[in-house]
């Protein structure tokens, strides 16, 4: 099943400043994330009978465009299981339908929906013949941000493990280029995120305490405009290693277990 990626010019901390909306062919077709109007999505849906519209998650980045779309097409709005109500106030319309993992949607020639949470609680991606339309669960260069209070490191880790094991044939992001080499991508993201565990773990074990501490111990390059995406980042390591017994976190200091309290 081709997908017709539309780049959409939003509001987003990502580098590229745009997120990557998709469609399916049809006859009965998918459209994923459309997070802005634009000309070009207009035309690509125009050129299509999109009977679904679904997102990878409820970011800002990702969702400012469904009600429109939904409006345009009367297509069925999906949202995930237990997240109805979140989807609804994030996209400004309310789900027909909800999905599962393992949920087939009918458009094309099958979309299976797959649970990747870590970057958000309720994230998902669509698995199509074509590849994973993964939202912000990788990118080709760079690293995905997975902050506190809602990035949730360990299921980050098993969602890129997932990604590994599958091996599709292409993971298509919510932003940056195409991922030709998912199972090199997926390690690559996953050695990162571990070394930046460890990175934490010793800051902890040096003496750093605060969030603050830990991160001018654990990065070592300037952090100027994203200080507050790391900060958020290391608090979710903490709360990893803290639930995991590596160390203690009562939410304003850190000590390494054993230490006293």
């Amino acid at each position: 099943m081709p997908l017709t990626r539309v780049d959409l010019e939003v509001a987003t901390r990502a580098p590229t400043g745009r997120t990557a909306a998709y469609l399916s062919d049809g006859p009965e077709a998918l459209l994923i994330d459309p997070a802005a109007r634009a000309d070009a999505l207009d035309a690509a849906v125009a050129d299509t009978q999109v009977n679904h519209v679904a997102v990878t998650h409820h970011h800002p980045d990702h969702v400012g465009a469904v009600a429109h779309y939904a409006r345009e097409t009367d297509a069925t709005t999906w949202a995930r299981r237990g997240r109805a109500a979140d989807f609804e106030a994030a996209a400004g319309v309310a789900p027909d339908r909800t999905f599962a993992e393992g949920t087939a949607i009918p458009a094309g020639d099958g979309v299976t929906v797959l649970d990747l949470p870590g970057h958000a609680p309720e994230h998902v991606g669509f698995e199509t013949a074509a590849g994973v339309v993964s939202g912000d669960t990788a990118v080709a260069q760079g690293s995905v941000v997975v902050g506190a209070p809602e990035g949730d490191v360990r299921a980050y880790l098993t969602s890129l493990r997932r990604l590994h094991a599958r091996d599709p044939p292409r993971l298509h992001p919510g932003h940056g280029p195409t991922i030709t080499d998912p199972r090199a991508t997926c390690a690559r993201l996953l050695a990162h995120r571990l070394d930046r565990e460890r990175r934490v773990r010793a800051a902890v074990a040096g003496g750093a305490s605060t969030l603050d501490e830990i991160l001018d111990a654990a990065y070592e390059k300037d952090l100027t405009g994203v200080r507050d995406l790391a900060r958020a980042t290391v608090a979710a390591h903490v709360e990893k290693l803290a639930a995991e017994g590596a160390l203690r976190w009562d939410g304003e200091r850190a000590v390494p277990t054993g230490d006293g309290d």
